[in-house]
């Protein structure tokens, strides 16, 4: 099983969502989350840019059985680029357990069907 963060635009996050149901990732959590990078976003307020050092993007984080790690990455590679600075990461690490608090069952049984 891995968990796979991504960090992406939030004006991508309703396409993001899109692609992975239809590779049939339904379930996922996700924050509002701010941080410090490359990018810089301008404001305009009264006919003056000023240019911010926080960044607001949207963190998504999704736990998978191994064999839809691919698909999953390339869903939300394909529907979140933009091909600008600040097109966001992802990252994929491994879990080593999981449980079901209801029934007590452990391991990817514990996960949706797929």
């Amino acid at each position: 099983m891995k968990k796979i963060e991504a960090i992406i635009r939030l004006t991508r996050f309703e396409e993001v969502k899109k692609a992975l149901e239809e590779q049939e990732i339904t379930f996922f959590s996700h924050w509002d989350v701010r941080g410090v990078g490359t990018a810089r976003e301008g404001h305009l307020y009264r006919g003056t840019l000023y240019d911010t050092s926080i960044i607001e993007r949207r963190l998504i984080s999704i736990i998978v059985r191994d064999q839809n790690v691919e698909r999953t990455v390339n869903a939300i590679m394909s529907s979140a680029r933009t091909g600008e600075i600040g097109d966001g990461r992802i990252f994929v690490t491994d879990i080593e357990e999981t449980y079901r608090i209801r029934t007590g069952e452990s391991g990817p049984e514990t996960l949706y069907e797929k």
